[in-house]
């Protein structure tokens, strides 16, 4: 029965640094990738809705300093280029009358400071989620040798197994940080 708690524990220790990676591809580096784009919502007149940009066309980056947004129905690719201005990410896309192209600008070097403390905060973020799931497991084992249903030695090692798997995913969301700072810092 424990050996379900430790693997549910392993379980939810692995999702911090996972999340937090996922969280980290929105913070822009200055080097173009379609994740920029996730956030952009789109008011399509003819449809009549709000569409993600991802259910109305293909964003690709052929090089890094440019997005191009192919638009299945070109109808809708003045509405994407509106779009992807009102979404406030700081892009001027362009379009052809075939492609919506989103030239990425350089980021200065105070704006990298400022993505910078961004990555700071959100890694202070899921160290903070570590540290709730370390306290919730660290609750529930000491629940069940107040029950009676472990010993007072499993549950000190059930509390040393705990403290090293949060030092390990706090260990694991550190390095994605410093990685990421890295990546913005590179000019």
């Amino acid at each position: 029965m424990s050996q379900e708690y430790l693997d549910a524990m392993s379980d939810d220790f692995k999702k911090v640094p996972s999340a937090f990676q996922r969280d980290l591809t929105s913070i822009r580096t200055g080097r173009a990738t379609p994740q920029i784009l996730e956030p952009v919502k789109v008011e399509v007149a003819s449809y009549g809705a709000v569409m993600p940009l991802n259910q109305l066309a293909t964003v690709s980056a052929p090089d890094p300093r440019l997005l191009v947004v192919n638009p299945w129905d070109k109808n809708t690719i003045s509405d994407i280029e509106k779009g992807i201005l009102a979404a406030g990410l700081g892009l001027n896309p362009s379009n052809d009358g075939q492609v919506v192209r989103v030239p990425i600008p350089p980021l200065t070097g105070e704006r990298r400071k400022q993505m910078t403390r961004q990555v700071g905060k959100l890694a202070e973020d899921f160290r903070i989620r570590a540290r709730q799931v370390r306290k919730e497991y660290n609750e529930l084992f000491r629940e069940l040798e107040a029950e009676k249903e472990i010993t007072e030695d499993d549950l000190k090692r059930f509390l040393d197994q705990v403290q090293k798997s949060t030092d390990a995913c706090v260990a694991e969301v550190n390095k994605l940080a410093a990685q990421k700072e890295k990546e913005v810092m590179e000019v």
